[in-house]
């Protein structure tokens, strides 16, 4: 099944707690994890910033909900235990427990009461409730990730917009700052029109130039077929070449994927929205607009007790 949303999950928390015992987070989640049925994958799935697995972090951040709303409590740091207030909501045996059922109590409105002020609140204000109160670091991964979809696809049609010199000028800044070609001097020297059908030009792998990479760049409106492969491939053989690189500002075909993989040259194949990312990835055509840093809690510097 699907890793389910932190509100699905206050309840069987909640009913885990009845017991009264105290209980960690991190027994806790792997408890859960079998009782929502989820496969190896889903409970090892990591946000997109990759600092936390998803579905321990929605149950970190439905204990929290649950805290605020005065059900559970903390005695010590990592662990939590049922309170009074919790058992009497267990005993009323409700179908589920959610933001707006948690709303029945003072100190959780209290809590999902807006903080922010002046442009922040008006910001705020746009967001979805929920979303907002949320677990905070998948919402803002989400939201960065929402972000980046969309710089990509901005990047793929300006690259797509831009002259067929431009193209060969952005794959050798991209692989320079991947780390291919050496210098941005040397690699403009190494690459360019070669002449050699189906090869727009030449870069070396490392500094020393130990081997060579082949490239072809092309702007492409429909997915590029297999003949086109072909011909980069037929190019590589005349020169007694092992690697090269096809990049397209559209994508492959099928054929021409299964033809890759299967030749004993080694052509990566690079499509438009991999292009878009990889410039993102090593800052090829973008700039840094803001940076923030999300801070939490350090338990380490807190006392158990």
């Amino acid at each position: 099944m699907a890793i389910p949303d932190f509100q699905s999950i206050m309840l069987p928390l909640l009913t885990m707690a009845g017991d009264r015992e105290t209980h960690r987070l991190r027994e806790s989640v792997a408890t859960l994890a079998k009782d929502f049925r989820l496969t190896d994958g889903e409970t090892t799935e990591l946000l997109p910033s990759g600092q936390q697995p998803r579905f321990h972090n929605r149950v970190a951040w439905a204990r929290t909900h649950l805290k605020k709303a005065g059900l559970l409590e903390s005695p010590n740091r990592g662990s939590f235990r049922i309170t009074d207030r919790g058992l009497g909501v267990l005993a009323k045996r409700p179908s589920q427990i959610d933001s707006e059922f948690l709303k029945q109590f003072e100190e959780y409105r209290t809590f999902r009461q807006p903080r922010l002020t002046g442009t922040e609140s008006a910001a705020a204000n746009e967001l979805d409730d929920d979303l907002l109160q949320g677990p905070p670091v998948e919402f803002l991964d989400n939201a960065y990730d929402v972000f980046r979809q969309n710089l990509a696809s901005e990047i793929l049609e300006t690259v797509k917009g831009s002259p067929d010199w431009f193209l060969e000028k952005l794959v050798v800044d991209l692989l320079v700052k991947m780390g291919y070609g050496g210098s941005r001097q040397e690699a403009g020297k190494a690459i360019g029109r070669s002449g050699d059908g189906g090869i727009d030009g030449i870069i070396k792998e490392d500094r020393l130039g130990l081997d060579i990479i082949y490239v072809q760049a092309k702007r492409w409106e429909r997915d590029v077929p297999r003949p086109e492969v072909q011909k980069f491939a037929g190019a590589l053989q005349g020169r007694h070449a092992r690697k090269g690189v096809f990049i397209t500002t559209s994508d492959f075909s099928t054929g021409a994927c299964k033809y890759a993989e299967r030749i004993e040259s080694k052509i990566i194949l690079i499509r438009g929205a991999k292009l878009a990312e990889l410039m993102i990835k090593y800052d090829v055509g973008v700039v840094t607009e803001a940076t923030h840093t999300l801070k939490k809690i350090d338990p380490e510097y807190f006392p158990d007790e």
